[in-house]
């Protein structure tokens, strides 16, 4: 599934959802090494990112994202709306991340094409036509 199909919108657009397969979900509990915490507390003398804990948070957002397009992938969608993030933590140093969404399927919408040989729009313009249309009612 393309990145490009996955959004937290609750549409996605130039698609039309012809079948929602319900809810799907990557989830990842994640827990802090001795070491890293280490290096994460010196860092935090410092002050700014601590790149250790911004690594880890990173890792653990990709790898639920890659686990919840497989979760939809496996209910046969091509598409996720809604989708959403969530973190819990359940100890100590211990953070459950979640990645949800509702799994869909879409086709391409049709474009809307005018018929050229149309009397009603036969050489001209919407605005045009609008503006006509403006001046007639007043008249």
């Amino acid at each position: 599934m393309q990145d490009s199909m996955v959004t937290t919108a609750l549409t996605l657009p130039g698609y039309k959802v012809v079948r929602n397969l319900g809810v799907v979900r990557g989830i990842t509990v994640r827990s802090r090494s001795i070491v890293g915490n280490f290096f994460g507390g010196l860092q935090s003398l410092f002050g700014g990112n601590i790149t250790i804990y911004s690594n880890l948070c990173e890792r653990a957002r990709s790898e639920t994202y890659e686990l919840m397009c497989q979760h939809a992938r496996q209910h046969g969608a091509n598409a996720i709306i809604s989708m959403r993030y969530d973190a819990t933590d359940l100890m100590a140093g211990m953070t459950e991340v979640l990645c949800y969404g509702t799994a869909v399927v879409v086709e391409a919408e049709q474009p809307v094409h005018r018929d050229p040989e149309s009397p009603s729009t036969h050489g001209v313009t919407g605005q045009e036509e609008l503006s006509n249309h403006v001046r007639d009612s007043q008249s």
